[in-house]
């Protein structure tokens, strides 16, 4: 008997990247969507980790499921780090991920490669349907590319430029983005706790 994971997203694109790094664990994973939830978790704290704690316990309230949230964003160095925690909204609720992209190339029109530095930052918390808590948190360092390259990924991928790489994250495969991006570190951070609680609790429970 497997344990059913709720992927706290409405995003799909989110859903999918979790659902892959989670494959082999002994989890039925399922999503908001999924479970027909279309409460938005209200995200008012100041920084991604609380945002995240909030999101899970909220949902695994709702759900009475074991549940997965995470809270992440881009801080631009030029832009004292905006958008931060506002990287989904600041364009406002109708706002598409491209209208949020151009908003930011537009503030930094004219900038130099140099001051363009950025980094993705993402904390992702678990909370158990008996209210225990945990949280991991991960980030990767890049530039803002002058304009978009690529069609994977979403959100901000297209415009986050990895030098290691020579490539932007939505040029990136999908094993090349979960190698070095903030989701990929915090989501392997938190895979070892979600393990460990797997282990001590049993399958099912």
């Amino acid at each position: 008997m497997t344990t059913k994971l709720l992927i706290a997203t409405h995003n799909p694109g989110k859903a999918r990247e979790y659902q892959a790094l989670l494959a082999d664990l002994p989890l039925q994973i399922t999503w908001l969507v999924a479970e027909g939830i279309t409460f938005e978790a209200p995200e008012q704290g100041a920084t991604f980790a609380e945002n995240a704690r909030a999101k899970a316990r909220a949902y695994a309230q709702i759900s009475g499921l074991l549940t997965w949230a995470d809270d992440s964003g881009l801080e631009v160095d030029a832009l004292g780090g905006w958008p931060g925690v506002a990287s989904a909204r600041h364009a406002g609720p109708d706002a598409s991920d491209w209208d949020r992209l151009q908003i930011l190339l537009q503030r930094l029109s004219g900038l130099p490669y140099e001051r363009r530095a950025a980094v993705f930052r993402c904390a992702v918390a678990v909370a158990t349907p008996t209210a225990d808590l945990f949280l991991a948190e991960g980030s990767s360092a890049g530039v803002i590319a002058e304009q978009p390259q690529g069609e994977g990924g979403f959100g901000y991928d297209p415009i986050f430029y990895v030098p290691k790489f020579g490539r932007t994250f939505a040029q990136l495969t999908p094993t090349e983005k979960h190698s070095i991006s903030h989701r990929g570190r915090a989501a392997r951070r938190a895979r070892v706790l979600l393990q460990r609680y797997l282990h001590e609790e049993g399958p099912g429970r």
